[in-house]
């Protein structure tokens, strides 16, 4: 069965490549209203053509952010088992525009692109190993594949819809990029806050003791937030924005600055809480406010995802391949289900490199053996 399976991925790979590049050509901004809907139409449209009518369909309205579409397709040659939930985003970080001025090209082994890598791969691959499975008659589950236009963001509309759609299947697969080919098995929960010095203004020069600085508060602030990091257990703490202050020769009024978290142990997370609570300026005329939350929780293996890396191993295995896993600080959607306790494998997607950067890109020699590995992990899942 593997044999043929990355056969017929590498039969197909030219049509692979050329629905990347369609996917990657519809320009999906997470902040892009009008792009992220007409996008999302187009990849129905693809998927249509690609896999058929599908059995069920459901469009949640995003609200300001992008729409969550559920379609659901059935086993066939004997898989009536349960349900597998394929996850993938289509929303990128790149803006509109980002096109003209970095168009898709092949480079020797390397699809470049904006978004092609983070994940629009992840698509494309699902979608040829579906259909892999149904050209060869292998059994396989039936497939409910949801899309989501606001991963790079949190997830905001998404995320309830995740968490419902993953409760009565048997397992959940995130197609986000792989590291290198590995799976990624621990991914860091992602806390972002937001931390205000709020103080009084005078002259700096003719009454400074009328002020009170929250400038030199936020200044004093700084270190506390980045004690509240613990390496040796997964926690870091990255003031990544400061601001504040009207005019030179003003004792500042206001002041903030934005704060990364990230934690693996999800019981840092009530103690980082209590941290932000304690935080107070010398100056007691200065008051600080915090907003923000925890944006994901961390993704930790637990019994049921363990079973899933087993049988994606016997997979890659067949193949002719040791499939590795890896700890990463990113977050993504597979955050959302581990912490729920449902099996969830991530990383499934594409080989390449250059997330989120002009560096961005999919290696086309290991597109093949991606296909295959899906559609043989899908395979096994329809016992």
């Amino acid at each position: 069965m593997a044999a043929r399976l990355a056969e017929l991925a590498r039969r197909d790979l030219p049509e692979v490549l050329a629905d990347l590049r369609h996917l990657v050509e519809l320009e999906t901004p997470s902040d892009d209203k009008a792009l992220l809907d007409a996008g999302l139409d187009g990849i129905e449209l693809w998927l249509a053509d690609r896999l058929g009518p599908a059995a069920a369909r459901l469009r949640h309205s995003g609200g300001e952010h992008g729409d969550v579409l559920e379609l659901t397709y059935p086993g066939a040659a004997g898989g009536a088992g349960p349900t597998v939930l394929l996850v993938c985003h289509y929303d990128t970080v790149w803006p509109r525009g980002t096109l003209a001025d970095w168009p898709v090209r092949i480079d020797g082994d390397h699809f470049t692109g904006p978004g092609c890598f983070d994940m629009k791969a992840g698509l494309v691959q699902g979608v040829w190993a579906l259909r892999a499975l149904r050209e060869l008659g292998i059994a396989h589950p039936g497939v409910r594949l949801l899309l989501n236009g606001d991963e790079e963001i949190g997830s905001p509309a998404s995320r309830p819809h995740i968490e419902r759609a993953s409760a009565d299947v048997a397992a959940t697969l995130i197609l986000e990029p792989s590291r290198d080919g590995m799976l990624k098995t621990r991914r860091k929960g992602m806390g972002l806050f937001d931390v205000t010095a709020h103080g009084v203004e005078s002259h700096a020069g003719l009454d400074p003791a009328a002020g009170a600085s929250a400038v030199h508060a936020l200044a004093e602030l700084v270190p506390a937030l980045t004690a509240l990091a613990a390496p040796e257990r997964g926690t870091t703490v990255n003031v990544g924005v400061i601001a504040g202050g009207t005019a030179r020769n003003v004792v500042a009024g206001r002041a903030w600055c934005q704060v990364d978290v990230r934690v693996q142990d999800p019981a840092e997370m009530p103690r980082v809480d209590a941290g932000l609570a304690a935080l107070a300026p010398s100056d007691p005329r200065v008051k600080v406010e915090i907003d923000g939350g925890w944006n994901r929780p961390p993704l930790n293996p637990n019994p049921g995802s363990e079973r899933l890396l087993a049988l994606a191993r016997e997979a890659a295995a067949d193949l002719g391949a040791d499939l590795g896993d890896v700890a990463v600080g990113g977050a993504s959607d597979g955050n959302l289900v581990a912490a729920l306790g449902r099996p969830v494998l991530d990383g499934l997607g594409a080989v390449g490199a250059g997330p989120h950067s002009r560096d961005e890109h999919v290696r086309i020699s290991g597109t093949p053996h991606q296909i295959a590995l899906v559609a043989g992990l899908l395979a096994r899942l329809a016992a």
